[in-house]
């Protein structure tokens, strides 16, 4: 019975609003015309009743009624030899009568309204039950997610390799997920599976980021980015919740590519120092990657500087089943940057000098170099990027930063010791590297389970040389030396107190003395000796910035 009197008085209440706006609409039937129409119209002959309200102008032409902004036309009108009305403000009646339809309105709005919820009104329920109810029917492909969890929409990259630049090598391990993603049937009729992740590693300001968009980019398919700390929620089983809402949400597009940038705030190894929300989120990632449902046609990318810190499970094969290690850009990658930031602007500097000056800068920083130049040279009045522009500011870029990124032309030769000293003696040791450079080096990760006394002592002798380099030609040690000796004295530790590869099997800091004390003189006498063969591999760094394993072979056989 309520409910047929409730649907009586919206049918009422709906009649009478569609009256009501119909009156509205048809009310005000003056056709509303340009100032430049309405400049042409008042000239006609036959114009009467111009009236103006200092907002429109009112006229009538052949029984038409006209009214245009009154702006810009307002000194017009006078200079017309026809009568024209000034009205200041409606009249009272005008106000009444269209305040009295808004008010009608209004009400009948408020009849339909109250008609239609109390027609689909549905009986109370405990919060409780309610919130149950929810959890239990929510879709996670829904629109719109219950209690703040975001909307999932993926993007379509407009970015190219063609625009970033700097990195080949990277480039040439994506060519075949690319492919994948392109052309999926050809690949699964072969039996090949899509890889499940591909890690990016590298400091940031590298082009991480970047790099997955021109992926996403050039395969052409949806493109889903989530940072890590997106995930870390204080409620519980809310980060769970979001990493499978954003997998269900990329099945449904697939093949697409999900990005997870600093996955490191998310992937965190698990233990006593976790909390239950993070582990549970964490979880549920591993389980999106490798689990019993089928991700096919998903590809997950994700980026961090710190794969020291991510979970084992994370990294193992199955989940992230490669790993590109992204590093900072050599001296060809730095002018190709500097091109590609540079394009489109007026200037007038030598790209190679300033790649060669800027040994350390990621691509970001470049980015931010040429931009502050472009500003530099805006503030005193230039047309164009000069030499100038760049020396003045590039020191202003790397604020905050570590001082070794930008280095004097004595730092880059002292650097050229001591990374050829590391890079001679991994080459003699036959410790497995792929390249050194000025500002790093990427000896190779083993997963070896048992590593021999050698193998850690050629470590050990590795960290050392380049500080006994130093000495041997400089005669004293650098700062630069931290981590290395950092690393050696770890390594000494743990042969003495965890292998007992000590002379006793109880061993303690004298010990530990005794195998760094040994590995120094041995790498002092080869050093000493092979001093011509240093001096020569540390010129080539110094005008290569980096050196692979093949160049240092090269460098090695050609002084035989």
């Amino acid at each position: 019975m309520a409910k047929s009197k409730s649907l009586i008085i919206g049918i009422v209440g709906f009649v009478l609003v569609v009256v009501l706006g119909l009156v509205l609409i048809l009310k005000d039937n003056v056709e509303l015309v340009s100032a430049k129409e309405a400049e042409h119209l008042l000239v006609k002959q036959g114009v009467s009743d111009i009236i103006y309200d200092s907002q429109y102008i009112y006229f009538t032409l052949e029984n038409k009624q006209y009214k245009a902004y009154g702006q810009g036309l307002d000194s017009k009108i006078w200079a017309l030899d026809k009568p024209v009305i000034v009205k200041n403000q409606y009249f009272f009646s005008e106000i009444l009568g269209g305040f009295g339809i808004v008010i009608v309105l209004i009400l009948g709005l408020a009849v339909l309204l109250q008609a239609l919820r109390l027609l689909f009104k549905k009986p109370k329920v405990p919060q409780q039950k309610k919130a149950e109810f929810l959890r239990e029917n929510e879709s996670p492909l829904e629109t719109h997610i219950s209690q703040g969890v975001q909307t999932y929409t993926p993007l379509d990259s407009g970015v190219r390799f063609k625009d970033v630049a700097g990195i080949s090598e990277v480039k040439e391990e994506l060519l075949e997920i690319i492919d994948y993603l392109k052309k999926p049937k050809f690949y699964q009729d072969l039996g090949i599976a899509l890889p499940k992740g591909v890690l990016l590693v590298g400091p940031p300001g590298v082009g991480k980021t970047m790099i997955a968009k021109a992926v996403a980019g050039e395969a052409s398919v949806p493109f889903f980015y989530q940072s890590g700390s997106s995930f870390v929620q204080i409620y519980a089983g809310m980060g769970a919740k979001r990493v499978r809402e954003l997998f269900m949400k990329a099945k449904a597009n697939a093949p697409s590519i999900v990005f997870i940038d600093e996955i490191d705030a998310v992937g965190k190894a698990r233990g006593n120092t976790r909390s239950d929300e993070r582990e549970a989120t964490l979880n549920q990632l591993l389980t999106e990657m490798d689990g019993f449902e089928d991700s096919s046609g998903v590809i997950v990318i994700a980026a961090t500087n710190k794969i020291e810190v991510l979970d084992e499970a994370l990294l193992r094969s199955g989940r992230f089943d490669r790993r590109i290690y992204v590093e900072l850009p050599n001296l060809e990658e730095r002018k190709h940057i500097l091109e590609l930031y540079l394009r489109g602007k007026s200037h007038n500097v030598d790209i190679h000098h300033i790649a060669r000056l800027c040994v350390g800068f990621s691509g970001a920083a470049l980015a931010a170099l040429v931009n502050e130049s472009a500003l530099n040279a805006l503030r005193h009045k230039r047309k164009e990027i000069t030499q100038e522009d760049i020396l003045a500011t590039k020191d202003k870029v790397l604020v905050g930063k570590k001082k070794a990124l930008s280095l004097s032309e004595q730092e880059k030769e002292i650097l050229a010791i001591y990374q050829g000293a590391k890079a001679l003696s991994a080459y003699w040791l036959e410790i497995d590297f792929d390249k050194i450079g000025l500002v790093g080096e990427s000896f190779k990760q083993t997963d070896k389970e048992l590593i021999s006394k050698q193998e850690l002592m050629g470590k050990i002798k590795v960290a050392m040389s380049g500080n006994i380099a130093t000495k041997l030609i400089y005669q004293q040690s650098f700062s630069n030396a931290k981590d290395d000796l950092a690393k050696a004295k770890e390594i000494a530790t743990q042969m003495c107190v965890e292998y007992g590869m000590a002379e006793r099997l109880l061993g303690d800091v004298s010990d530990v003395a005794y195998i760094l004390d040994t590995a120094q003189k041995e790498m002092q006498e080869f050093l000493t000796n092979a001093k011509p063969l240093l001096e020569k591999v540390a010129k080539e760094l110094l005008a290569k910035e980096r050196l692979s394993k093949e160049e240092i072979k090269a460098i090695y056989e050609e002084s035989l």
